[in-house]
C-alpha cells in the first residue's frame, strides 16, 4: 500500500527519517537544508519517534558527534548544506576512513564566494574524493527513496562507508511536488535494524576508532577503503532491486532517458534533468534524435557503464553545476569524458556550465544545446573553450562562449 500526497523535499527527507527512526540526529541549521532536523525535532517532541536529536554549536561538531554515535554502535544521521559541509571537511575523510555508515541528507548549494543560498554542486562536489558515496535526486520523489536505501547501503558488511544523499537547493529542497509514500510497515522491513558487528560500547571487544596511522599501515587502510567503494557498486544496485521489487520504482546507477538510438545525448546531474526530459521530448518532436543520460549515483562513478551507454552517439553535452576552475571544465565533464575515452567513443564532446548560483534553466534552453551538439557533429559548431549556459551577455537562449 501507498500514499499520494505533496510535500516538498525537505518534507520528503524528514519523512523517511521519521519511518527510519535513526537513533541519533545531531545538527546545525544552515539554509536550505534547516527545515529537516526542524521536522525531526518536532517529530520527536510529538513522540512520533524516539531519535536522539543533539543540538551542537557547528556544523563540524555535528559531523563529530555523528561519527561517536555511529562508532558507539548507533545508527546516526545529519543534514547540511554548503558551508556548513565546508565546516564539517576535515571529519568527512575521518568519518569515511573510519568506516562509519552515517547517512547525511546534503541540500545542495553553492558554496561562498560570493555569497549566495541557491543552488549548485560545489559543496559536494567539493568532497567528491572524501570517500563517502554520493547519490543524487531529480525529484522530490527520488530524494525520498534514495533516503530509505541510504542506510542499506552504508551499513552492509562489504562497504561500510558514508552515504550523502543530495537534492537541490530550493528547487526540489522547497518546492512542493507530487509524491507517492509507502507504508511504515514494509519499509521499516526493508530497511531494518542496525546491528553492527564491532563497536566501541560492545562488551568483551576492545576497539580503536581513528588512531594514528603510521606509514606501515596508512596506505593499506586506504585501498581497503577504496575496495569498498568498489563493492558498494553491487550493494547499491542489489538494493535498488529490493526496493523495486517493494515499490515498482527502479533505481540503478544512472537513467537514460530517450538514449538507445540518440544521437545527441546530455550528461546531467539533479533536477535540471527534468528540464532535459522536456527539451528531448520537443526535440524529438522534430525528428532530432535528442537523449538524456541521468547520473544518480556519483561515486562510486559508474564509468565504464557511462562510457557504454554513450559510445554510440554523435555529440555529447556534459553538463556541470559546479565550477572546478582547471580551465577545462567542471568535475562531472573531466569524469566523464575519461569515461568515453576509455570506452573509445568517438563522439564530439563539450563540458557545458550552467545554472551557478542558482541561475535558472528554461526547456529552451535545453534545446539550444541539443541545436549546438546537431551543429558540432555536423561541423558547423566549435568550442575552443568550454562554454557557459545563459550568461547575461546580451544574448538569449544560446551557449555564451567564455
Amino acid at each position: 500500500m501507498s500514499t499520494k500526497t505533496r510535500m516538498s523535499g525537505n518534507e520528503a527527507v524528514a519523512h523517511a527519517i521519521k519511518q527510519i527512526n535513526p537513533d541519533v540526529m545531531p545538527a546545525f541549521p544552515i539554509t536550505p537544508s534547516t527545515e529537516i532536523p526542524q521536522f525531526v525535532a518536532t517529530m520527536i517532541a510529538n513522540g512520533e519517534i524516539d531519535t536522539e536529536f543533539i543540538p551542537v554549536e557547528s556544523e563540524h561538531s555535528a559531523m563529530s558527534a555523528a561519527m561517536g554515535a555511529s562508532a558507539a554502535g548507533a545508527r546516526a544521521i545529519t543534514a547540511t548544506s554548503s558551508c556548513g559541509m565546508a565546516l564539517m571537511w576535515e571529519v568527512l575523510y575521518v568519518a569515511a576512513s573510519s568506516r562509519l555508515p552515517i547517512v547525511m541528507a546534503l541540500v545542495n548549494r553553492g558554496l561562498t564566494g560570493p555569497l549566495n543560498i541557491n543552488a549548485e554542486h560545489s559543496d559536494s562536489m567539493g568532497a567528491r574524493d572524501s570517500g563517502w558515496i554520493q547519490i543524487y535526486a531529480e525529484n522530490n520523489q527520488e530524494v525520498y527513496d534514495n533516503f530509505l536505501q541510504a542506510h542499506r547501503i552504508a551499513e552492509h558488511k562489504d562497504v561500510h562507508l558514508p552515504v550523502m544523499i543530495c537534492q537541490d537547493g530550493f528547487i526540489t529542497s522547497h518546492a512542493v511536488q507530487n509524491i507517492t509514500l509507502w507504508d511504515d510497515g514494509p519499509i521499516k522491513r526493508f530497511v531494518g535494524e542496525y546491528e553492527p558487528e564491532h563497536y566501541l560500547l560492545k562488551e568483551d571487544e576492545s576497539l580503536a576508532v581513528g588512531p594514528y596511522a603510521v606509514s606501515p599501515y596508512c596506505m593499506e587502510a586506504k585501498k581497503a577503503q577504496a575496495e569498498a567503494m568498489k563493492r558498494a557498486r553491487k550493494v547499491i544496485l542489489d538494493v535498488a532491486k529490493e526496493f523495486e521489487e517493494l515499490t515498482g520504482q527502479h533505481y540503478g546507477f544512472f537513467e537514460e532517458y530517450q538514449l538507445e538510438d540518440a544521437e545527441y545525448a546530455v550528461v546531467a546531474i539533479g533536477s535540471v534533468c527534468g528540464t532535459a526530459k522536456d527539451a528531448v521530448d520537443a526535440m524529438r518532436a522534430k525528428g532530432v534524435k535528442a537523449g538524456l543520460l541521468k547520473i544518480r549515483v556519483f561515486r562510486p562513478f559508474p564509468g565504464e557503464e557511462i562510457g557504454e551507454a554513450l559510445k554510440h552517439c554523435k555529440a555529447i553535452a556534459i553538463m556541470d553545476r559546479s565550477e572546478s576552475y582547471s580551465s577545462q571544465g567542471g568535475p562531472l565533464g573531466a569524469e566523464v569524458t575519461a569515461a568515453l575515452y576509455r570506452a573509445k567513443a568517438t563522439a564530439e564532446t563539450v563540458n557545458i556550465m550552467y545554472g551557478l548560483s542558482g541561475r535558472d534553466v528554461k526547456v529552451e534552453d535545453m534545446e539550444q544545446v541539443y541545436e549546438s551538439l546537431r551543429k558540432l557533429a555536423a561541423g558547423e559548431e566549435h568550442f575552443a573553450e568550454y562554454p557557459y549556459l545563459g550568461l547575461r551577455d546580451g544574448t538569449e537562449n544560446v551557449l555564451s562562449r567564455q
